[in-house]
């Protein structure tokens, strides 16, 4: 297995990513009705750097390309442009034939899902479930060495390892997350793509995985890309975040830039919505309006139909992701680099 980077170095990278979708209807329906192909460009040129050790979040509102970029980073969706790189090299799609050792670190970049029951198999016991990977990518030959390392697992978060006997039904939704942790941390992975992990779980479970997610980082130098709408969530586990709207991140920076002091009318919108009592009475800005259709995205900024500092500039022209003056984080919003902006 190949050594982990040092902490603080650059682990993954997307550079300039896309994924456009042919979601055209049926040829025969075309032909007949005089329609023309639609593609939909859920991605669009998005780049960003997550280093060893560090949790990532991306944040926005249903449909912003959230979970493709996870499916892009993991090798899931091929990149219609752009390219993802891993560990200093680029990365090869899962279906990919290209034998090249690249694809070697395939058990190193695991995956998270939203819905712990839906991913996990109901007809094998636990114990198969997360022996799978082991098994797989030949991490170990003995069963005897599987079991223990399976029990091993388990112990890890939280569990017995007398629960490998039994199957997903048999445990409470928190549980089951839990076990596709153990499942993802199986294959000795370096990287954690966890999309939406803890939405389907009660409030005070919610608590419990992240806070063992977050022990789990400590104690393995994991690194996370962390995707989330709920901004309570992502201010306690993050470290850097991007905003991401209509298929392209609108603002990068750290948790505490971020939260404190937003760029983006966007951000600022989404961090309005938070429930906070040491703002009662204060005035916010609803997120007002709905997302634009994405198979015909508004000219110029996405965003101008909505937001409140709109003028014809952000009509006509897009705004690039770029660093103000003097500052680390990006954003793309004209706005934000005249006297438009306010904090």
């Amino acid at each position: 297995m190949n050594a982990s980077p040092a902490k603080g170095t650059r682990l993954v990278e997307a550079r300039a990513i896309s994924k456009t979708f042919d979601v055209s209807e049926p040829f025969l329906n075309r032909l007949l009705e005089g329609k023309p192909r639609l593609h939909l460009r859920a991605v669009d040129a998005v780049s960003f750097a997550i280093s060893q050790g560090e949790t990532f979040a991306l944040v926005g509102e249903s449909g912003c390309g959230k979970s493709t970029v996870a499916r892009l980073l993991v090798g899931l969706y091929a990149c219609t442009a752009g390219e993802v790189w891993f560990d200093g090299a680029p990365l090869a799609p899962v279906d990919s034939t290209d034998a090249t050792p690249q694809r070697q670190v395939r058990h190193r970049i695991q995956m998270i899902f939203q819905d712990p029951y839906a991913s996990l198999n109901p007809r094998w016991t636990v114990g198969r479930i997360i022996a799978e990977p082991i098994r797989v990518h030949r991490l170990k030959r003995e069963e005897t060495a599987i079991g223990a390392r399976v029990g091993h697992l388990l112990d890890q978060v939280g569990l017995a390892a007398a629960d490998a006997e039994r199957y997903p039904h048999q445990f409470s939704g928190g549980q089951r997350q839990r076990i596709s942790i153990a499942r993802a941390l199986a294959s000795e992975p370096d990287f954690l793509v966890c999309d939406e992990p803890t939405s389907a779980l009660d409030v005070s479970v919610q608590a419990q995985v992240l806070n063992l997610m977050k022990d789990l980082q400590a104690d393995q130098g994991l690194t996370y890309l962390f995707i989330s709408h709920n901004l309570a969530v992502v201010r306690h586990v993050s470290d850097r975040v991007g905003v991401m709207y209509l298929g392209r991140l609108v603002e990068v920076g750290s948790k505490r830039e971020l939260f404190e002091t937003p760029l983006h009318p966007y951000t600022r919108m989404l961090l309005d919505a938070i429930p906070d009592l040491e703002r009662t009475g204060r005035a916010r800005t609803p997120v007002a309006g709905e997302v634009p259709n994405p198979l015909a995205p508004p000219t110029g900024c996405a965003f101008h139909p909505r937001c409140p500092l709109a003028d014809a500039r952000c009509k006509a022209e897009r705004p690039l992701l770029e660093a103000r003056a003097g500052e680390s984080r990006q954003v793309a919003c004209f706005a934000a680099h005249d006297a438009r902006a306010t904090t």
